[in-house]
């Protein structure tokens, strides 16, 4: 399982303003070259925290998607869609 760098986006989405930017822009492209499942893939671009949660990923890093209002997710839907997987509310 590679849910390893979904950690490792969630972290540079964090810490890097550029790459922050990168994924506002045109996500699939800053994504493009780490190591994903294709439901990985597919539920990252989709913002379906939900999913990544339930293939493995940790809910503190995911956090970081919603705090830095990357792929559509902000505090406001963050928690409907990590507990609701396939949820785009």
């Amino acid at each position: 399982m590679s849910i390893y760098f979904v950690h490792k986006i969630a972290q540079q989405v964090a810490k890097d303003p550029e790459f922050r930017e990168r994924m506002k822009r045109d996500p699939e492209a800053a994504i493009a070259g780490y190591r994903l499942t294709d439901d990985e893939r597919r539920a990252l671009l989709a913002g379906d925290v939900g999913r990544l949660a339930q293939l493995g990923a940790h809910g503190y890093l995911l956090g970081h998607f919603a705090r830095k209002e990357v792929l559509g997710l902000n505090m406001r839907n963050y928690p409907q869609r990590i507990h609701d997987p396939g949820s785009t509310a």
